[in-house]
């Protein structure tokens, strides 16, 4: 995906950060997020948004790869509701996440809530 950007592009972070999992647990993590979203859908523990906003939060709090974890999880939010689910694709507040605007804090500010177990604030924005 950012291939063209990043020569390591695709591959997992061999850093720890002060965010996200250890470095050795990244796969483990990954494995327990595909297990756990299948029971979600399975069971049907949640609407297909949350579902996809479970995901990408949980995705992103992993925190995979040195940088665009945000932008990776954005896409793989996108996939899943279109894909899966045959639902429009997220519209993320209709602006770019990445430069610092109004904007961003409100996704910031709901991806904070969403870290505390309240989602409402996160979906809210994915569909703004």
């Amino acid at each position: 995906m950012y291939s063209d950007v990043w020569s390591w592009a695709g591959k997992f972070r061999k850093t720890n950060k002060n965010i996200g999992v250890d470095k050795w647990v990244i796969s483990v993590e990954l494995r327990k997020l595909f297990y756990d979203t299948n029971f979600w859908i399975e069971h049907k523990l949640f609407n297909e948004d949350e579902i996809a906003i479970r995901f990408k939060h949980r995705l992103v709090s992993i925190h995979c790869f040195a940088n665009g974890n945000g932008r990776h999880s954005r896409f793989m939010a996108d996939v899943i509701i279109q894909k899966l689910f045959k639902k429009p694709v997220f519209t993320w507040g209709g602006v770019s996440l990445i430069q610092q605007s109004d904007f961003r804090k409100q996704y910031i500010d709901a991806v904070q809530k969403a870290d505390l177990g309240n989602y409402s604030p996160l979906i809210a924005f994915s569909r703004a």
